[in-house]
């Protein structure tokens, strides 16, 4: 009984979140209440590929594609031919509560379903190459989106060309009218608090470093912005642009002019693939194909985009409810899902695609080093040496993450950082497992029969590896007790008041985050930092940041990067774990999906990213 009350009340979630009352396209604006697509069917083969986690252990990160190069075509003719129509049915793990990119970039935001970004990625190149699964993606990847070209003529001075034939939704008060520069200006400087009546930064905005570092944004003519920088870097103001989030998400301010604001999700109006139409808070959100969009798919530049006429997102904060969903169909993506239901997942649906993706989050453990007994690297290299990172990636985790000791740039952001394979064997020999030489190491130290300490973890910290870890540290006289905290106490406890004495573990570590842009990384080891949890001082390593904040190409940077990871790795400044392999689930029937960041907002809560939704169609024969 309760199981088909369960199915009931799903099912009545899932068919009311479908109503939209319909009416012709028209050139007049749209009410947000009446909106309509149309729907053209372009046959495709029927085409499956299904992803198996195997017990296998790599010493390399792994991307598994799911489309093959043809030996006469494109790369994606494997992927069968685009059919429009049908809906799209997304999973959000977490409840939207910004609508406006004024307030901030946190986990609980959903304007990128109607506002689009100045920079994407190439959607035409092979998956093999471009990191698309990556919340980061190299600059020389990154493409315009309401951009069409851009330029540095000076260090400092980044020029901006706006692409045109871009409209904005045609619903008011924006009524379609053309994007043009002085909304890329507007959006800057209601952020920052330098024009268009704006003379603060917006409350979250002003917090942030990078912003002090635009010294001006000005419309030059209706299709060109300059904005300039007091860093003559050109690298850092792409990565600081070019990373998907609400920096370079542009909101309309005719919207802002009539509303104050864009809080309210009935005023969320922007120039994206669709538009928003009903939002039921912790609940659904439903998005329309906007019949008036200007995009064109980069891979078939004569398929008008989005594909599909609407896009469903069920809000559901309990994840097993969400992966019950999913068995039978009612969800069609769902992101960042752990390997036992991997697993399980197999056994019960081996129809459901699965692809594997880095988490972008390297566990690690941080001690303080700037307390006894950690200031001694002797004791930082016998805690590494004492964890068999191999034994743990080939049965903890099943074999499907690299055993590799992580560093502080993310092996996947290929040209960056120094890779394990680089290491010399002195180097590699200190992260080796050698229970022997850690106790001779703690000897060393002063500490022959080991000691006490503590790690302070957040509740959703994986209990399972921490007590692995626990008992290799007890091999070698390291009696280490385990503390959990919620998340809002433990930031409170660790990363502002510092009052924990031994170790800490944070959700995203402090190594290999595949989700930042390569320069922020070393500011998670810089003194003074939120982020700098293990409480380094080191004057080397400080010097990086600067070095890298002057270069002024992205070459002087790679190698600044190189030499602050080589650095970090010789320090040992935290205890590196692994980063483990997470899944992404999709039904059969979803084309063009290849595990992309972003696509939902699933058991982690990230950003949508609806350019990708955009591109993506429903395999009507399949479903």
């Amino acid at each position: 009984m309760k199981r088909g009350m369960f199915w009931l009340v799903l099912t009545s979630l899932m068919v009311t979140s479908l109503v939209l009352a319909s009416c012709n396209p028209s050139t007049t604006p749209l009410p947000r209440t009446s909106l309509s697509t149309t729907s053209t069917t372009i046959t495709t083969p029927n085409t499956t590929t299904s992803i198996n986690p195997t017990a296998t252990t790599s010493t390399t990160p792994a991307t598994t594609v799911v489309a093959t190069t043809t030996a006469t075509g494109n790369w994606w003719d494997s992927l069968g031919k685009p059919q429009y129509g049908n809906d799209l049915n997304l999973l959000v793990g977490t409840n939207v509560s910004f609508f406006d990119p004024y307030q901030g970039e946190t986990l609980m935001s959903m304007m990128w379903g109607w506002t689009e970004q100045l920079f994407t990625t190439d959607w035409t190149e092979n998956p093999t190459v471009q990191p698309y699964q990556m919340g980061y993606w190299d600059s020389s990847f990154a493409k315009g989106q309401l951009l069409s070209s851009w330029e540095f003529p000076n260090p400092g001075t980044f020029v901006m060309h706006v692409r045109q034939g871009i409209n904005w939704q045609n619903i008011s008060p924006a009524n379609g009218r053309e994007f043009v520069a002085s909304d890329i200006v507007f959006h800057f400087n209601r952020m920052l608090g330098t024009g268009n009546g704006y003379t603060t930064p917006a409350p979250y905005w002003g917090t942030v470093a990078w912003t002090k570092s635009v010294i001006s944004i000005a419309a030059t003519d209706k299709y060109t912005v300059t904005m300039v920088w007091n860093t003559p870097n050109p690298e850092f103001i792409l990565e600081t642009l070019g990373m998907p989030g609400a920096a370079q998400s542009i909101e309309n301010p005719e919207a802002v002019q009539q509303w104050g604001n864009l809080y309210d999700w009935h005023h969320a109006v922007g120039t994206g693939p669709f538009i928003l139409t009903d939002f039921v808070d912790s609940s659904s959100m439903t998005m329309v194909k906007n019949p008036n969009y200007w995009g064109y798919d980069e891979r078939y530049p004569q398929n008008k985009l989005p594909y599909v006429n609407r896009i469903n997102c069920l809000i559901i904060s309990n994840n097993a409810t969400a992966m019950s969903a999913m068995r039978v169909g009612k969800i069609d993506i769902a992101d960042a899902q752990p390997l036992t239901l991997a697993q399980g997942m197999k056994k019960s649906n081996p129809e459901i695609v699965q692809i594997p993706v880095p988490s972008a989050n390297g566990l690690s453990l941080d001690p303080r080093n700037d307390l006894s007994p950690f200031t001694d690297i002797n004791v930082r290299i016998a805690l590494q040496e004492a964890i068999n990172l191999p034994e743990i990636a080939q049965t903890y985790f099943g074999g499907t993450c690299s055993p590799d000791p992580l560093s502080l740039t993310s092996a996947y952001l290929t040209g960056w950082g120094y890779p394990y394979s680089q290491w010399p064997a002195s180097l590699k020999a200190t992260y080796a497992y050698n229970p022997t030489n850690a106790k001779a190491l703690l000897t060393t130290a002063g500490y022959p029969n080991g000691f006490n300490t503590n790690i302070v973890v957040v509740t959703s910290a994986d209990m399972g590896l921490l007590q692995i870890v626990q008992s290799y540290f007890s091999s070698v006289g390291v009696n280490m007790t385990i503390t959990t905290m919620d998340s809002a106490s433990f930031n409170s406890f660790v990363g502002t008041s510092h009052a924990n004495t031994g170790l800490a573990q944070r959700a995203s570590g402090t190594l290999s985050l595949g989700g930042i842009n390569p320069i922020r990384d070393l500011s998670r080891l810089q003194v003074g930092q939120p982020a700098d949890v293990a409480m380094v001082n080191d004057p080397i390593f400080n010097a990086f940041y600067n070095q890298a904040l002057a270069a002024t190409t992205t070459s002087q940077v790679k190698t600044i990067l190189m030499n602050a990871n080589q650095y970090v790795a010789q320090q040992h400044f935290v205890i590196s774990l692994l980063d483990p392999t997470l899944f992404n689930f999709c039904q059969p029937w979803i084309k063009g999906f290849n595990g992309q960041y972003g696509s939902t907002a699933g058991s982690n809560g990230i950003f949508l990213q609806f350019y990708y939704e955009a591109r993506f169609w429903v395999d009507e024969g399949m479903k």
